[in-house]
């Protein structure tokens, strides 16, 4: 498990930021620490780390799951990842749509109004 901790970790990084990353494994505790260290290996470790699917495409696969499951806190904290793994303006835009049209309108919104959030914050929007 040390080395997809290590691969995990290194892919973890890159995606989300190391302050983020960094900053929750400094401040995981007794409760969900072994969480995060599973979850480090297993999600970003065996998952990531598995180069056949490269780190922009999983990155909008990600999108249109957690927009799916209308988990948006996570849906922004993988919409800046993504934006990292080279994802434009248009190609959030166009990730939303597909949400919109299987997962439906309110739906779409939602994740609308948190990626003028992120795009804004990475200024990417024209004013």
């Amino acid at each position: 498990m040390n080395e997809l901790f290590e691969k995990g970790l290194k892919k973890r990084r890159a995606t989300l930021g190391a302050d983020y990353v960094d900053n929750t494994m400094a401040h995981a505790d007794q409760l969900n620490r072994p969480f995060q260290e599973a979850m480090t290996a297993w999600c970003w470790g065996f998952g990531w780390g598995d180069d056949v699917i490269d780190e922009k495409t999983r990155s909008m696969m990600n999108l249109s799951m957690i927009g799916a499951l209308g988990k948006m806190t996570e849906w922004e904290l993988h919409c800046n990842g993504a934006i990292r793994n080279g994802c434009s303006l248009e190609e959030i835009r166009a990730i939303v749509h597909v949400i919109g049209i299987y997962c439906g309108v309110p739906q779409a919104l939602e994740c609308m109004r948190v990626a003028r959030k992120v795009l804004d914050e990475h200024n990417m929007l024209d004013d």
